[in-house]
């Protein structure tokens, strides 16, 4: 056979090789590397409370709980984090949901800076297969509607006596866990801080998700709270 013939019954094969070593590894990076997300809420009264909050030019936020971050986490615990320096935070991809995130998501960190961008860089940016920037800062809002925590503390529908934020009164841990429990149909990760009287005071709540970010799953991981089994739920 002629060389340049052979060379024509080649070319397909050929470009199809190339095609596939140029593909595969933009699909394989496309692959959603995490099992679930963590949905962490954090009480701005315990955050405040042993230290000093930077608050923005927006004032004190409300007295509620203020989401922390949607993290994509591993089933064992661990969980990725800073995977796309390329992708970094642009307030305009959120410029419709600032008024919202401001509100629900406030910044309390000292020295002040940009919590959203914060949380994009390291987490969102590892939940790319599922969410672009302003589907991610979406999800976390629209989760947080649903476990409404003020709300399910306080109503008495779930304890025999709503759990309100108080400078005095000590709850028995289990009573937060059994209120989310029973409002969300699944078991909470709750984290404390401690107050200068070295009392234990709620500071995070955890909730998962699962892989999509859509619905909350029961947590294949709760993390290890350093809680007392007497806590403080102190006002803000």
């Amino acid at each position: 056979m002629r060389p340049y013939l052979l060379l024509l019954l080649l070319l397909p094969l050929i470009f199809h090789t190339r095609f596939l070593l140029i593909h595969v590894p933009s699909v394989l990076s496309s692959a959603q590397d995490f099992d679930f997300f963590h949905f962490v809420q954090q009480w701005p009264g315990s955050f405040c409370s042993p230290k000093r909050c930077c608050l923005t030019q927006k004032g004190k936020p409300k007295q509620d709980f203020g989401i922390h971050g949607l993290w994509p986490s591993y089933n064992n615990g661990s969980y990725p984090s800073d995977c796309d320096s390329n992708n970094p935070f642009r307030s305009t991809e959120v410029a419709d949901l600032t008024k919202e995130l401001e509100t629900e998501w406030p910044s309390l960190n000292c020295p002040s800076s940009n919590f959203w961008a914060y949380e994009w860089n390291k987490h969102g940016t590892c939940s790319v297969s599922v969410f672009d920037q302003r589907a991610y800062f979406q999800a976390a809002l629209r989760l947080k509607k649903q476990a409404n925590l003020l709300k399910v503390l306080a109503d008495k529908e779930y304890r025999i006596e709503g759990i309100r934020p108080d400078a005095k009164t000590v709850y028995g841990l289990n009573r937060f866990r059994d209120a989310i429990k029973a409002a969300t149909g699944y078991e909470p990760g709750i984290d404390c801080t401690t107050d200068k009287s070295r009392n234990s005071q709620l500071y995070q709540i955890y909730l998962c998700a699962d892989g999509s970010g859509s619905k909350f799953i029961q947590c294949p991981k709760l993390p290890g709270g350093k809680c007392g089994f007497q806590i403080k739920f102190p006002p803000f």
